[in-house]
């Protein structure tokens, strides 16, 4: 899993010190520059494309900060920057918003104050990410970055479909259910020159029978009982873009036939029509089954399958191209971070392991909506083997510990057992020490502080064990989790 990156710009290594160790203990990679120009240089290298946010200092020698912010938007428009200033002044707050920045907050800030920051920029980040994608998908203008995933068979389904992108030869694209037909269909239309032109998908399984004629290719008026006025078809809709259909294996072989004249002529019969209508549309057609097979056993036309087979794009199952999960697990952990208003941070590398050995026979629909399950469920910052229940044989056959069960067989939450308290090490009075309430000078020390102490104490005194931490502590596992976060106290339970 790749962490967002964050990189620190600030002249003062006391700064820049202190604001990394607060984005680490929340588990965030740090780049540092001591310049606005080292930093411009940084995000313009290879290196910059891991940035994920700037925490940026205004007041510097030579370049300033808010043209270094002004510059960094110009180059990096998408980078959500946090602007931190000695002086609080409205003129300079509102300036650098107008520039673009995210948030700021005035020196020195509290640790919890800046990783609320972040949290939230980033997710910001994330939710606009979505709505941009959402908003091409919509307008028909995704392209093949919009496909999530580095793995040698990703990028020759992105080649082969960038070379068919390039006509109108109709293209027939396989593979199993879930595995990202209609994204790749999208990708295709968005890098063609039909790109932002109407883009109609049809799922031929799912129309009833009786309308399969009415829906793809339209009726007049009084075609039939219930026909009260006209109606354009799938195709007409489509007309000058691109018309997707999906599960092409599943139409009826009268059906068949009809499309097979679209192919040939390029117009439709609409029921009840006197004249067919002319259409200028791209069929890219889909299917889970095999065609070649279908057509032996004579339950699709010959003629068709040759027609449509043109060009054929075959998407091979996650379960072949594993090392595109954790992409695709960083991505969906992301999203629904954002729609959710969670925090999770990223997943156990073991955890990782036993996921990327799985078959997903609903390939990555099926991982997106495990993922979605375990972020809702999660209560630690990194997802866990107890955070997927429905995995449990898997986890326990790699030799992965699931914890208590997250829920029990009615949904309710499953009691962890109370475990008795390690031993402390010395006399409890000993332990105690660790949480002082006066400092050295006698005077009381901050609540927080003492707060911190007594959480760190109770983790090491009941092995880590959070359910038996939160109830001696007398507070809500969520309670006890998000002080963690605030707190940077790592969680490490003994073997």
């Amino acid at each position: 899993m790749t962490n967002k990156t964050i990189l620190i710009v600030d002249d003062d290594p006391t700064q820049r010190r202190l604001m990394r160790a607060v984005c680490e203990k929340a588990g965030y990679p740090v780049l540092q520059s001591d310049s606005g120009e080292a930093a411009l240089q940084l995000l313009q290298s290879d290196q910059g494309n891991d940035v994920s946010l700037v925490m940026l200092d205004l007041r510097m020698p030579g370049l300033g900060g808010m043209e270094t912010l002004k510059r960094a938007k110009a180059y990096r428009d998408d980078l959500p920057v946090i602007v931190l200033t000695a002086q609080g002044g409205i003129d300079t707050v509102v300036e650098a918003m107008q520039n673009g920045a995210a948030d700021f907050f005035v020196k020195p800030a509290s640790p919890e104050r800046v990783i609320v920051s972040i949290n939230n920029a980033l997710n910001i980040s994330t939710l606009k990410g979505e709505v941009s994608r959402l908003k091409r998908k919509r307008d028909g203008a995704m392209a093949f970055g919009d496909l999530i995933g580095a793995s040698a068979a990703l990028k020759n389904v992105q080649r082969l479909g960038a070379r068919a992108a390039a006509s109108n030869i109709p293209i027939l694209i396989t593979g199993e259910s879930g595995v990202g037909k209609e994204m790749v269909a999208r990708a295709i239309q968005g890098s063609s020159d039909r790109s932002g032109r109407p883009f109609i998908t049809v799922n031929c399984g799912a129309i009833p029978a009786n309308l399969v004629e009415s829906i793809l290719f339209g009726h007049e008026k009084g075609a039939f009982t219930g026909a009260h006025q006209k109606h354009i078809g799938k195709f007409q809709e489509a007309d000058s873009g691109t018309i997707f259909l999906d599960e092409v294996g599943e139409l009826p072989a009268d059906m068949q036939v009809k499309l097979l004249r679209v192919l040939q002529e390029g117009e439709v019969d609409a029921v009840g029509s006197k004249r067919p209508a002319k259409v200028d549309v791209r069929i890219i057609s889909a299917t889970n089954r095999d065609l070649s097979e279908e057509v032996k056993a004579g339950r699709f036309r010959e003629d068709l399958f040759y027609r449509l087979n043109v060009f054929p794009v075959h998407i091979p199952p996650l379960r072949e191209r594993a090392e595109d999960i954790p992409a695709l697990v960083d991505h969906f952990i992301q999203r629904y971070n954002a729609e959710e208003r969670r925090d999770v941070r990223g997943v156990q590398h073991e955890v990782l392991s036993v996921l990327m050995r799985q078959p997903w026979p609903g390939n990555i629909r099926q991982l997106e909506n495990t993922i979605f399950r375990a972020v809702v469920l999660a209560e630690a910052p990194y997802l866990s083997a107890r955070d997927f229940p429905l995995l449990a044989a898997e986890f326990e056959a790699s030799g992965v510990d699931m914890g208590p069960p997250v829920l029990d067989e009615f949904g309710a939450p499953a009691p962890e057992a109370a475990a008795a308290p390690r031993p402390l090490a010395g006399n409890s009075s000993t332990a105690f020490e660790n949480v002082d309430v006066f400092d050295r000078d006698g005077h009381l020390r901050t609540l927080e502080a003492i707060e911190r102490d007594l959480i760190q104490l109770a983790i090491d005194t009941y092995d880590g064990r959070m359910s038996e931490v939160a109830r001696r502590l007398g507070m809500g596992r969520s309670t006890l989790y998000r002080k963690l976060r605030e707190h940077g106290i790592e969680v490490k339970r003994s073997a």
